[in-house]
């Protein structure tokens, strides 16, 4: 069952299970799914291949974000500063709210989906997770990527991530202040992903 129009914003930190639970819900409800941060991995990733960030933004295709690598460590890095540019994202607006506002219901995840990008959203979600928790998850997939790294550098990794994208001038990460806060610190998917569910089919009954 779908609104004809149906929005729902969740944000959190890297490797609290965003993407994981937003995909669970999206199939649950028949959303469309946008990770919002693909789209700034995308740029971060042409910024590699020696672009400006504002050009990337402004560049931007669809087949830019199925392209390899995206879930590096590198590209992480690279998206991370390149969305701390007023000029990426506003570049990156309109295609947010298009993708919102289509009929059969949406979910986008991000770090300002519920504060900035879609602020009237009809269910707001904060998914967060101990920095210890994050890391080791980060870690183990790195690890099997095949990637050269430990715990130490993994986590001061997070905890510097965490730092740039909640402090940053333009749209911080925060919690709305009418968001559902999701802990997965301790919770198993299943879990997590039941919780997020329960929020969303009471707005939608």
């Amino acid at each position: 069952m779908t609104a004809p129009r149906f929005t729902v914003a969740c944000d959190g930190p890297a490797a609290a299970g965003k993407g994981t639970i937003c995909r669970a819900v999206a199939a649950h409800f028949g959303f469309a799914h946008l990770d919002t941060g693909l789209l700034y991995r995308a740029v971060g990733a042409k910024t590699l291949s020696g672009m400006t960030p504002i050009e990337a933004a402004e560049t931007l295709t669809a087949q830019d974000l199925t392209a390899d690598g995206l879930r590096s460590a590198a590209v992480a890095e690279a998206a991370s500063r390149a969305a701390s540019l007023p000029q990426v994202r506003a570049a990156l607006l309109a295609f947010q709210h298009e993708f919102a506002a289509q009929p059969g219901g949406a979910i986008l995840d991000g770090r300002d989906i519920g504060t900035v990008i879609c602020p009237g959203a009809d269910v707001k979600l904060f998914i967060t997770a101990s920095a210890k928790v994050r890391a080791e998850r980060r870690l183990q997939e790195l690890l099997a990527e095949g990637a050269d790294t430990d715990f130490a550098t993994v986590l001061a990794d997070v905890t510097a991530r965490d730092k740039r994208d909640s402090e940053r001038a333009v749209a911080p990460m925060r919690a709305a202040a009418d968001a559902v806060l999701i802990d997965t610190s301790c919770l198993g998917i299943d879990q997590a992903v039941q919780a997020a569910i329960d929020a969303i089919a009471g707005k939608l009954a």
